[in-house]
Formats: C-alpha cells, structure tokens, sequence
C-alpha cells in the first residue's frame, strides 16, 4: 500500500501518556479498523478505510473513539447515513464505550487518498 496515499492519523491514550495498555490500544486499533472496512461506499463499492475516507481516529482512555472522516463529496447522497453507519459499526467494537463520528471536507477528498488495493478494485491502476 503507497503510505503517501493513505495517511490516517492514531491519537490514543499511550500517545497521551495516559493509562490504556498498549496491547489493548493496538487490539482496539486493529478491531476499529476491521469494523470499518465493513462499511462501503455505495456509489463506488470500496470500503471506506480503503477509499481513504478516514482522516484520524482517536482513542481516548475512557475508551471513547473520534473519527474524523469526510465523504467522496458534500453532495454524497448517502451523506447523512454513513456516519451512522460508522457509529453503529464501531461501537460494536469489544470496550469502546462511544464513538463519536466528525464529519469535514477539509482538505477535501481525492482519488488520491485510495489505497493501492481500492484503486485495483475499481480499475483505476
């Protein structure tokens, strides 16, 4: 996977200096991005990790996880839904407490943000 394409940001409790395991952080960072990868863009068929939807996840000490986000465009016409649809998936996630899901458009999403295997899965290699 080209790293340039696909930069997600991790904020979690250890890089705080606060008190979750990192075993734990790892495990919860691993399970949250499964659980997002079960997500796909209707319009493109790519999941949304992949697609390069996410912009940063924060996992707090008392578990509660941010995820910044923005949609393939304002327009999306599933734009109210899947932000939903990534609250009910991660919160299903074995100890998160909450999740709150912020949506931005800045910087705006590009093609550029796919990974390698979400451009190969819509023929754009």
């Amino acid at each position: 996977m080209n790293e340039e394409k696909k930069e997600v940001t991790f904020i979690t409790a250890e890089s705080q200096s606060r008190s979750l395991p990192s075993e734990e952080i790892d495990r919860l960072t691993k399970d949250i991005i499964t659980a997002l990868k079960t997500i796909y863009d209707p319009e493109i068929s790519v999941d949304i990790y992949e697609l390069g939807l996410i912009y940063r996840i924060e996992i707090d000490p008392d578990r509660t996880v941010h995820i910044e986000m923005t949609l393939t465009a304002p327009s999306c016409p599933v734009a109210g839904e899947i932000p939903v649809w990534v609250k009910n998936s991660v919160s299903a996630v074995e100890g998160i407490s909450h999740v709150e899901v912020i949506i931005t458009f800045d910087p705006q999403w590009t093609a550029d943000r796919m990974s390698e295997e979400a451009r190969i899965a819509v023929g754009w290699y």
